[in-house]
């Protein structure tokens, strides 16, 4: 136990902490962004923000993983906001956390084994392109002072680390945020600043529960949103939880994940939050900024509390185009360029998996229906790729025909199986040979007793023989050319 505490909290304390405060300075505009998008209070995004973080630190299953409001889930809020209101939404993001604790006990996060690599990497460059195209507002129709504070931030941020001795003590995306907050206040330059963005909270959040009815009615309203925040939030953090694993070369428990992300979005809905999931983006600054333990997550999220409630007027201060700086860091690194450099090398199946994943979230900014299409197209190349695998050999001689089946028989290769039947050969005794061939689904029995069915109508007699322990099970409960009553009326048209 001793091990464990040391190992997820106190095993890098100063990297810990410079991280996450890099990561609350981030967390701040962003949380204010995505209320603007959700249509509440910046300060319902805020107090969410510092509610998931604060829980998941204790309860989540992936150290270093930074949980808060976010894009993705806002974008799913605004029609049940702008229907019913805020407290409607603070029921949904309570029951939305209770459905991800279910599926931390039902241990639905094991379910990422089934999302392939391709889909992962079309997921990744869809969101860095998604984080970069959220930046463009902020340099549009502005002066070109942004854009030189911008380039001068990217440059702090790729350049500081060079520096000897300082360069590796201090997190360079901090430096750039403290660099350019001293020098747009010294100077005075007219740019826009956090505090533009909305108005900061200037109280602690407060225990509250949702004041909506408690009956069918507001139950029928808040359950497709509570449902559709459960998935794209618990997607999104074993997306994220994936790319945090390969990035600190650890692993994650996801279904304990589940379980955190559902008390943490349950806990900000009781503190007047909305609901939230882990985020890529801050995951990604928080570990190339140093962080690795549950100490920054936990740091990130009581610091974004304070600096809001308390140093509001010095946070306000902080030009955007400095945060700006920070976030095409972010995407770029996100980015997988290898995947560009791939798409010579990588069969056509996996680039359209790929590519068909990052149009359609880039697209639609929907995260569960971009990555639901690659897993579906993935599935699809697959099924077709094992069942061209599938042959029928066929061999003839005086006692009859024995055909041998090699490979795996299931929905996809069920017709082809068919197909290297000849059932107009005249012969008297035909034997098919399964010790090499695997039977998988009902639509594979189906495919053998249509024929053996049909080598009995032109008067043969059929063996079938070598099925192994699996095939010979499904075969037995399902088939019904073994079964003499059912044969029997398929024999004679019924």
């Amino acid at each position: 136990m001793t091990d464990t505490l040391k190992r997820e909290w106190f095993s890098n304390i100063r990297g810990d902490v410079l991280s996450g405060t890099v990561v609350a300075l981030a967390l701040i505009p962003e949380a204010i962004a995505f209320s603007i998008i959700a249509g509440v209070d910046p300060k319902v995004g805020l107090y969410a923000s510092f509610c998931i973080a604060v829980i998941i630190s204790f309860l989540g299953g992936r150290p270093g993983m930074i949980s808060a409001a976010t894009g993705a889930m806002a974008l799913l809020m605004v029609t049940l906001v702008k229907e019913h209101g805020l407290q409607y939404l603070l029921a949904a993001s309570f029951l939305c956390g209770a459905f991800q604790i279910l599926a931390g006990y039902l241990k639905l996060g094991s379910l990422m084994r089934f999302v392939s690599r391709s889909v992962v990497t079309g997921f990744v460059n869809a969101l860095a392109i998604l984080i970069f195209m959220a930046q463009l507002p902020e340099l549009t129709n502005v002066t070109w002072h942004v854009y030189a504070m911008t380039a001068a931030g990217l440059g702090i941020i790729y350049l500081f680390p060079y520096l000897p001795v300082i360069g590796k003590a201090l997190p360079s995306p901090l430096v750039c945020i403290v660099v350019l907050t001293a020098f747009a206040m010294a100077v005075g330059l007219d740019i826009r600043t956090v505090g533009d963005m909305g108005e900061l909270p200037d109280s602690l959040p407060i225990f509250l529960l949702p004041d909506v009815p408690l009956n069918l009615e507001t139950l029928m309203i808040i359950l497709p949103y509570s449902l559709g925040l459960a998935v794209v939030g618990l997607l999104e953090s074993m997306m994220t939880a994936t790319i945090v694993d390969e990035l600190t070369d650890t692993t994650s428990d996801r279904n304990r994940e589940c379980k955190g992300q559902g008390v943490a979005n349950i806990g900000a809905s009781l503190l007047g939050g909305m609901a939230g999931c882990a985020m890529i983006g801050q995951s990604v600054i928080n570990v190339k900024s140093g962080g690795r333990c549950r100490l920054s997550t936990l740091f990130a999220g009581v610091l974004l509390l304070i600096m809001v409630v308390f140093l509001d007027d010095l946070i306000g201060q902080i030009p955007m185009a400095a945060l700006v700086a920070v976030m095409i860091m972010v995407s770029i690194g996100t980015f997988s360029w290898e995947s560009i450099v791939n798409l010579k090398h990588h069969p056509m199946s996996t680039n359209i998996v790929m590519l068909a994943t990052v149009a359609i979230v880039v697209a639609t900014h929907n995260l569960a229906l971009g990555v639901f299409v690659g897993v579906l197209l993935a599935s699809l190349f697959f099924a077709n790729k094992i069942g061209r695998f599938m042959v029928v050999k066929t061999e003839n001689a005086e006692q009859g025909t024995t055909y041998k089946v090699v490979g795996q028989v299931f929905f996809a290769s069920a017709e082809k199986f068919n197909d290297a039947f000849d059932f107009k050969e005249a012969v008297q005794h035909v034997t098919i040979d399964l010790s090499q061939a695997h039977f998988w689904d009902i639509t594979a029995v189906s495919a053998l007793d249509k024929v053996v069915i049909k080598f009995r109508r032109e008067g043969a007699t059929v063996d079938v023989i070598g099925m192994n322990e699996a095939t010979a099970t499904v075969v037995d409960k399902f088939g019904v050319h073994n079964k003499p009553e059912e044969a029997e009326k398929l024999l004679s048209g019924h």
